[in-house]
């Protein structure tokens, strides 16, 4: 899968170490290694425990993990929807990527300086988070008033079909821009969805908020006064908040597996945030994983959930897709239960789908091609 999420942030709020932590952590890795696909595109594998699980089952030569591209996206300041600064590539960035990672700074501190012509070093998430969406909001109005009278004309004059549903649809959006909110925070029934798309706006992009917290508070996240306005904030458009320290990211990222299990058990975390943070933004975008498994490879795949089965045969090989028959299928959670493929098949759990089928997260899948 092509998707990709784009890290944005306003300077010095932690975006780019966040991301070089992402860069090291993906190169450390023993069975993907890190992949730069240019200057500001980095590739980390997705966690996930059920490989390993699989893994003790098949014991495969390999065990291959599934990977997600996140995009370092240049700097914004104010006045970036009328270009300043770096305002029309940070535009034109965002407009690549399928998802966005909103990385806020939610510690004090007096010797990293905020943006240009703030009063204070010290932290507002607020009028952090309102800078960006701002400009992003404003981009958006910007282009709906320039479809705006096209298409009321075409659609009060020619009654064209399309165009009336577009122009539905700009007028639902069109007030909440001015409004300043982002159109995400707009509820569209499924046709209205398919216009949407098409008007490819920047605010209705999925977004995921970092909350970046020092390093002494990060085990103590529920407690930071920041935090709880990025999150109280986020609700009001039903979006998701992750919270982690970018400089212990990038302390872990230096660390073998060994050593960064002993160090975060030693701050009383689970796992690291960026694994948390590749995992949420994998979501984020709708994604899903199915399994293939044999001696040679026990390998995982990304896949968008709702495709159906020769849409997933063609994430491996296009000839897969090309030549589909069938599906052999069992779920992860009946390999598990009964311990191997044939014990599934005894069980008469392992089913052959076909076409129609539509691929659930965790599927198993071994599929039957002819080209």
């Amino acid at each position: 899968m092509s998707l990709t999420a784009g890290i944005v942030g306003l300077p010095n709020v932690g975006k780019s170490t966040l991301f070089n932590a992402i860069t090291r952590a993906g190169a450390e890795a023993a069975n993907y290694p890190f992949a730069t696909i240019d200057p500001n595109v980095g590739m980390v594998e997705v966690p996930d425990a059920r490989l390993d699980s699989i893994a003790k089952i098949y014991n495969p030569k390999k065990i291959v993990p599934t990977t997600f591209e996140f995009t370092d996206i240049a700097g914004i300041v104010k006045g970036a929807s009328r270009g300043e600064g770096l305002g029309n590539k940070f535009l034109a960035n965002i407009r690549e990527v399928d998802a966005i990672i909103h990385v806020v700074r939610a510690f004090d501190d007096e010797n990293v300086m905020r943006e240009a012509g703030r009063e204070s070093n010290f932290v507002d998430p607020m009028d952090d988070i309102d800078t960006i969406n701002l400009e992003l909001i404003l981009a958006d109005l910007e282009s709906v008033n320039k479809r705006y009278t096209r298409v009321e004309k075409v659609a009060r004059t020619v009654k064209d079909k399309d165009a009336i549903a577009e122009f539905n649809v700009l007028k639902k959006i069109k007030p909440v821009l001015e409004d300043g909110k982002s159109a995400r925070t707009i509820e569209f029934d499924e046709d209205e969805k398919k216009v949407v798309k098409g008007l490819f706006l920047l605010t209705t992009k999925p977004v995921l908020y970092v909350a970046n917290v020092s390093e002494d508070e990060v085990g103590d996240a529920d407690n930071i006064e920041y935090v709880k306005q990025i999150r109280d904030f986020a609700a009001t458009e039903k979006a998701e908040v992750a919270v982690i320290s970018a400089r212990i990211e990038e302390e872990i990222a230096e660390l073998d597996d060994d050593e960064k299990k002993e160090f975060l058990e030693s701050i009383g975390l689970e796992e690291s945030g960026v694994d948390l943070l590749t995992r949420a933004a994998y979501h984020l975008l709708g994604l899903a994983t199915f399994f293939t498994a044999g001696e040679k490879e026990v390998r995982a795949w990304t896949f968008k959930q709702g495709m159906k089965a020769p849409q997933m045969a063609g994430v491996i090989h296009s000839d897969f897709e090309r030549g589909f028959i069938r599906a052999v299928t069992m779920s992860y959670d009946d390999l598990m239960k009964y311990g191997s493929e044939k014990a599934v098949r005894e069980a008469g759990r392992l089913r052959e789908e076909g076409k129609d089928y539509v691929g659930k997260d965790g599927d198993m899948m071994e599929f039957r091609f002819n080209v």
